[in-house]
This record gives C-alpha cells, structure tokens and sequence, in this order.
C-alpha cells in the first residue's frame, strides 16, 4: 500500500537515483548509475551564482562495466554538476574499483579505495544501488538467455561447436548469496532462503532442508554425466 495522506506541507528538496543494466553486444555488462539533487527554491551556490529551482545542486555519473562472475573489468565516472569546481577533479580515482567483484563487502572494499578525500561522497553512495543492480541484471534467466546465445555465436564465428550447459556444480562448491541476513527477508532461517538458497538454510528443519538440496544437486549432476557419456 502507498504511504498516508501527508500533512499540509511543501517541497524543498529532490534527489534522484536511477540505476540501469545493460547486456553489452561483447558479453560484458554495463551498470549504470546516476544522482541528482535539486532544490525547490533559489539557492546561491558561490561560484556557479543563484541556482533556480530544478537545477542540479549534483548532476553524477557512474558506469561499472562487470564481467559474469560480477568482476568489474572497467569505471567511468562523470560529475556535470557539483558544488565546486574541484568536484570533478577526483572522478579518475574510481578506476580503482576494476578488479573488485561486487558481492559480499563490495561496498567496504570500495571505501576503502575511495574513502574521504579519496573519493566523492556522492558516487561513493552510488555504488550501493548500483551494485544491487548489478545482481538484478546479470542474476536472472533473461542474462542467462542472452549470454548463452552470445557464446553460441562467437562459437559460430570460430568454427568452433556450441557449448552446451555446463555440468552443475557440486553442493559444497556452492557460494551463499550476498543477500543472506542482510534483511529481514532474507534471514537464513526465514522462508526465502528456504526456498531460494536451501543449501545455505538454517531454521528449525534445515539440516533436512540442506541434505534434501544437496541431493537434488546430486541427481543433476549424475543425470548430466550419463547424458555426457551416451
């Protein structure tokens, strides 16, 4: 349901955040991610003047352009619009992101590279969304589509024989994902895990819940290994 009816009130500040995944034509995906923040009233911004309504306080850009394994492989980082002319100065800096993977302590790996006056605070922030979006893009059936069509082409292109579905992995090669006690939803004894990642569950019933994972995990792979040897 929507929020209540608000109090008599009037509008003083909008930021805005809007995140995008791409499936690149190369095999790479790009993440995109941009802030901005406007005030609702005149404001003087020192050296840029009296800025009117709807014109951006900050006016930022990010691209994390990330491999399937969620390896960032490059970084782009723009600032159009900032408080200071010197914003735009520590935009080189976020190459220091290529080679992290975003998964668990993505963020901190990354305040670490780009803390305090290593960074921008702003587009420090963005990577939180951005990283979100980035596992809403590449972790879902329509990336998988893609990306298995993508190699069947480049196969093509070689000569070579179309990759079939990889064999899958066994239960104990199995990472937990990100997600797991994060939230509310995704406590490891809770529902979701239960049913989304049940090697990793720990409620009252998840030693059963586990071994029954596993072995589904088991028959596939016993399953594809008789099919590989007909």
């Amino acid at each position: 349901m929507p929020l209540p009816v608000p109090a008599a009130r009037r509008p003083l500040h909008t930021r805005k955040v809007t995140c995008q995944g791409y499936f690149r034509d190369d095999g790479l995906w790009d993440i995109e991610g941009h802030i901005t923040d406007e005030k609702h009233y005149p404001q003087d911004e020192g050296w840029r003047g009296v800025l009117q309504p709807g014109e951006y306080i900050h006016n930022m850009w990010i691209r994390l352009t990330v491999d399937e394994t969620m390896t960032i492989r490059d970084v782009e980082a723009a600032t159009d619009n900032a408080p200071y002319r010197i914003c735009p100065d520590i935009t080189p800096n976020f190459k220091r992101l290529i080679g992290l993977r975003i998964a668990g302590g993505f963020r901190r790996q990354a305040r670490e590279r780009l803390g305090g006056t290593q960074g921008c605070t702003h587009l420090v922030e963005l990577l939180g969304p951005v990283g979100t979006t980035a596992y809403q893009t590449i972790h879902s059936s329509k990336a998988v589509e893609l990306m298995r069509a993508h190699k069947a082409q480049q196969a093509a292109a070689k000569g070579e024989p179309v990759p079939g579905r990889r064999r899958p992995r066994a239960p104990e090669a199995h990472r937990p994902p990100y997600m797991i006690d994060t939230c509310h939803a995704w406590a490891s004894d809770g529902e979701a895990v239960k049913q989304w990642a049940p090697l990793f569950y720990k409620g009252p019933d998840g030693e059963a819940v586990r071994e029954d994972a596993a072995a589904k995990i088991r028959s596939r792979i016993a399953a594809y290994d008789a099919a590989a040897g007909d």
